[in-house]
């Protein structure tokens, strides 16, 4: 049988697919009574992570739906490339850097071509596409099992890959930033990835579009003021910006 946290999380999940959730199922399916199930919900309601309805949740309007990849690079693509271009004046000659998964990183792969000595790792397959011509970019593949929707690695392999070295910098795209999950993705085993991209990298660099904000994914990256850096463009609102410059996160706004 599930414990709380387990049966709160597996209710998010089951409310992001169907739409829509009710009590009495619920409880027969956790073997768990009413009463139980409607505090799991009301919690979650006050989360922000469901939308408590009569006798049950619907989705909330909060989580950020998760694009695939084709929908992911069409959606803010003119921002995103001006935000890769400042991400990449991040980088110095001779760096060992890791790329995310994602849209955002694939443009930023794109602005590396003009590096001589650069390291490379990635568990994007899009982002080592679009390095394949960058003469002066060592590009290494963390492996694992591919997730077709977003092109990424992930697993014990992609894992083990990421643990055998150190990096100067790791640059991470992320699905939400919200004052009280902090960064977030949708898909556990990415967020298990970037969670292990932080640990082996000195500096943690987020680069996110201002849509981002006030909206979260369902598994928590890490905390607001666990990251060095985070690039964004001036749509960031003005509380989130003030709480990271408190917390002595560089902030970099595109104009």
């Amino acid at each position: 049988m599930m414990n709380t946290v387990e049966r709160r999380h597996d209710i998010v999940q089951k409310t992001l697919k169907h739409g829509r959730v009710a009590v009495d199922d619920l409880a027969t399916n956790y073997q768990v009574s009413e009463v139980t199930i409607r505090g799991d919900l009301n919690y979650l309601d006050k989360k922000s992570l469901v939308s408590r309805t009569r006798g049950g949740a619907v989705a909330s309007k909060v989580i950020s739906k998760e694009l695939s990849i084709n929908e992911k690079h069409c959606a803010q693509i003119d921002i995103k490339r001006k935000l890769a271009e400042l991400a990449s004046h991040q980088i110095k000659e001779g760096d060992a850097i890791i790329l995310d998964s994602g849209s955002t990183m694939a443009e930023l792969a794109n602005c590396l071509h003009t590096f001589e000595r650069l390291v490379v790792m990635t568990n994007g397959l899009n982002v080592a596409q679009n390095l394949l011509s960058a003469s002066g970019v060592e590009v290494l593949m963390t492996g694992g099992v591919l997730r077709k929707t977003s092109l990424s690695f992930y697993g014990r392999q992609a894992e083990d890959s990421l643990e055998r070295y150190h990096f100067d910098k790791a640059f991470l795209g992320v699905d939400g930033i919200d004052f009280n999950s902090g960064i977030t993705t949708h898909f556990e085993y990415e967020a298990m990835m970037n969670r292990l991209m932080r640990k082996v990298a000195k500096e943690v660099i987020t680069v996110a579009d201002s849509s981002k904000f006030n909206r979260s994914g369902v598994h928590k990256i890490c905390g607001l003021a666990e990251i060095d850096v985070l690039i964004t463009d001036s749509g960031i609102p003005d509380a989130f910006a003030q709480m990271l410059e408190r917390n002595g996160v560089n902030l970099i706004i595109h104009p």
